[in-house]
Parts: structure tokens; sequence; C-alpha cells
């Protein structure tokens, strides 16, 4: 089920896709044609890394359009860290999952050790991203925020609320393929959502893509430095 949504119109059926990508960079090709056509002029693209930054760097270079890196982290459950029960974004505060809370029997107090580590690794994740160099200014301009797919959509919410704060004009989720129901829920979120591709039968991100090669800060690093519109990197 392939649509976009804007604020104003509701779900659009768009042009069918064809699964599995072969990568996030011709995922983020694929995507980028379908950003065009919205008019984002003077918009910057942010990045989740890892995996959103080779699929930003595309759509950056075709839009003409800085691209830099919005830093996000899970908040995972104590005793089995890979459930997510909430997340953070730089800027941003705590986003949880209150009906995953309240099943586990937690309140979000009973997390703040847990915050508190994953805000350490956000801020060194920002260092080695960024070094000293601040967030671009999204104040009265577009902004794309760009992942590699959408699960549970919990990293995405969280960063999604923390631009909010920081007041773009237009505020734009582009995902080469998410989880259809997540992406129903995250309408709300966002003034518009792009997203080429979203199957009812999701497992994991991964599944939508032939090759998905886990990267390291290093590649972010190597992805934010490679020339962008301008000849210059991440510009």
């Amino acid at each position: 089920m392939p649509w976009s949504r804007a604020a104003h119109d509701g779900p659009q059926e768009s042009e069918t896709v064809r699964l599995p990508y072969i990568d996030r960079a011709e995922a983020g090709r694929v995507l980028a044609e379908r950003l065009v056509p919205l008019g984002l002029d003077g918009a910057v693209v942010l990045a989740l890394p890892r995996g959103g930054v080779p699929v930003g760097h595309e759509i950056a270079r075709r839009l003409g359009s800085p691209l830099d890196v919005l830093v996000t982290r899970k908040i995972g459950f104590p005793p089995q860290p890979e459930l997510g029960v909430g997340a953070i974004a730089e800027g941003g505060a705590p986003v949880f999952d209150r009906e995953l809370l309240g099943r586990l029997g937690l309140r979000e107090d009973d997390l703040a050790g847990t915050v508190e580590a994953e805000r350490a690794e956000l801020a060194r994740r920002v260092r080695a991203y960024r070094g000293e160099r601040p967030l671009p200014e999204t104040t009265g301009r577009p902004v794309v925020v760009v992942d590699d797919g959408l699960a549970t959509g919990g990293t995405a919410r969280a960063a999604v609320r923390a631009l909010r704060e920081r007041g773009p004009s237009r505020l734009v989720l582009a995902v080469p393929v998410g989880a259809a129901e997540t992406v129903r829920a995250m309408e709300a979120e966002v003034d518009e959502m792009v997203v080429p591709a979203a199957p009812w039968e999701f497992r994991a991100v991964g599944q939508w893509y032939r090759d998905f090669d886990q990267l390291t800060d290093g590649d972010v690093i190597a992805w934010l430095g490679r020339p962008g519109p301008a000849g210059r990197p991440g510009e």
C-alpha cells in the first residue's frame, strides 16, 4: 500500500514500488522523486542515524538541500533492552509508549536511570557526528525527517516531536517503507508524510532491503562528508 499524506487531504495512492530495495541509497532515490513535487524550497534534511543517513544523502542531493543528522536513542525495558518502551531525540523530552509501560507495570520514573544512560550515549553520538556544530536552523523553514524504515515508530515520534518545538514551517516525515499500522498512527505527528511502501505484513525494516548491512559511526561520518548538491559536504 504505497501512499503519501498531506495534512489537508488524507491518504493518497502513489506509484507502486518494487520491493525489496537494493540498498538504502536506491531507497533514497525512490523516496526523493516523491518529495520533489511537494515544493520543499529551502528545506533542511535531517536523517536519523545510523540507517537513515544514506537515504537522506540521496534526498538532500536531489532536493538541493543541506543534510544533517538528528540523533535519537531507544529507551529499552531494562530486563530486555531490545524491547523499546520509549525514545529520546536530541533537544527533546523522552517519549514513552504509555500503553506498553502499563502492561509492564512501569512508571516513567522507574526508567530514570535508563534515560540518563541513553542521554549520555546520545550526547556521545552528537559529538562524533557533528562535533561542536549545532543542529541547522529549522525555525520557519521546511524540515524533512528521514529514516530507512518505520517499524514501531518510537524513535521517529521522538524526533518529530523534538523538531516541532523548533518551529519549522512544514514538518515532513519520509521513509522508504513502513508498517502500515505505524504509518497511519504517525499521521497526526507531522504535516506531510511520504511512504512509498506500507505493507501490512511487516516483521522488520531489513526484510525490505537486499543489502541491509549494519552501519558504524564511521559510516555515518563518511556519508555526511560526501559532496552534496553544491559540491560541499552536507550542503
